[in-house]
């Protein structure tokens, strides 16, 4: 049988990582500055994420939501504590896709509205409801074309008061910083006013916190810079490290109803020890300030290269734009500098998205390889002039 061909592949096959480096079946290695798609938040093979999920599966691995798993009210007390958010309730599930969809579910359910509210550039996930709130049509089925979803422009409260008012909206969704969508971040004034609207026309504010969450924009959740509340939260990337996990942070004023919600695999016994491991993880090493300082050092290093014309995000969740196409500029970077960088929506964009045990000397082995890549690309435009 052969794989379902879902992705253009390069030609390296990662067999081991180490904190911020992944190795090659060669035994080359290559500097990790995206993590995966912001999955892995506390470094690749962590002694104490290993620890907790080898002990818990010598104890039990999975067993039914059906039953009590005490694991589930550990991680969701932790991570209340950590996060400063312990008025919200917590449904866990599997991807980030699914909790944008269970948020816009229960949204219409406790509503009884059906529009969504999303903005230009998002990208929510590749499910149903996720993905019709999603801005690209290239990954949208027909099928997915029942689901009302205006799309507006960023920035723009009028235009969102506009739709509002017309009283069929049961959720606004946004990314307080896109991530494919282009390293957008939301001011303090606009998530406010966001705040604000949904409260006045009884819509609900969900912040798609997915790759933003977990400090690394240098607070625990993106959002938080604005001191707004939202009504809900979807959490994915960085919660497992990798083990495959995401939630829903759900405003305790928001009143739990059986049957509403349910997931098989959701917050199991391998997830939450795997929760638990990069919560702790996080705390014990103080990872949200360090994305802080790490975000504000990378930054000033990629501002500094010249050919860099633009820089964007925050902590470490950062976006910088060239003066040309990025996807050959990355290929060189990868084999010829071994440094792992993404891409965006915008083609001149390097998303940068590390582990959040980052350090200074990756941060400027990463500057030194752009610029060496950067400098060669110049010297070979010049000498076709």
């Amino acid at each position: 049988m052969k794989l379902f061909d879902v992705y253009p592949l390069y030609d390296i096959t990662p067999v081991k990582g180490n904190g911020v480096y992944v190795y090659d079946e060669h035994g080359n290695q290559y500097l990790d500055f995206y993590g995966g798609h912001a999955v892995i938040s506390v470094g690749h093979a962590h002694p104490h994420y290993i620890d907790r999920i080898t002990q818990q599966l010598k104890q039990l691995g999975f067993y039914s939501n059906a039953v009590q798993n005490p694991l589930q009210k550990e991680l969701a007390d932790k991570l209340g504590k950590i996060s400063g958010c312990e008025d919200y309730q917590l449904f866990l599930c599997n991807s980030g896709a699914e909790a944008n969809e269970n948020a816009l579910k229960l949204a219409s359910f406790h509503t009884g509205k059906k529009k969504v509210i999303a903005f230009e550039k998002a990208f929510h996930g590749r499910t149903s409801a996720a993905v019709a709130a999603t801005d690209n049509k290239k990954i949208q089925a027909p099928i997915n074309s029942g689901h009302p979803v205006t799309h507006l422009p960023w920035e723009d409260l009028e235009a969102l008061e506009e739709e509002l008012a017309k009283g069929e909206t049961c959720a606004v969704i946004i990314e307080p910083i896109q991530g494919v969508g282009g390293l957008q971040t939301a001011s303090n004034n606009f998530l406010k006013g966001i705040r604000e609207l949904c409260t006045r026309y009884s819509a609900f504010f969900i912040a798609d916190e997915i790759q933003s969450g977990y400090g690394r924009s240098g607070k625990f959740f993106a959002f938080q810079f604005a001191g707004v509340n939202p009504d809900m939260i979807t959490i994915a990337k960085g919660m497992g490290n990798g083990f495959p996990m995401a939630g829903v942070l759900i405003h305790e004023q928001i009143a739990p109803q059986h049957g509403q919600l349910g997931t098989t695999f959701g917050g199991n016994h391998l997830a939450c020890a795997a929760g638990l491991a990069v919560l702790e993880i996080i705390e014990k090493e103080d990872l949200v300030k360090k994305a802080s300082t790490m975000g504000e050092f990378l930054k000033k290093e990629m501002e500094s290269l010249q050919g860099v014309n633009n820089v964007k995000g925050k902590g470490l969740m950062c976006g910088i734009t060239l003066d040309q196409q990025t996807a050959p500029f990355r290929k060189q970077l990868l084999f010829e500098e071994k440094i792992f960088t993404g891409g965006s929506a915008n083609p001149q964009m390097i998303r940068l998205l590390p582990p959040l045990t980052i350090g200074k000397d990756q941060i400027e082995q990463l500057a030194a390889g752009l610029q060496k890549v950067l400098t060669r690309t110049h010297t070979t435009k010049m000498a076709n002039l």
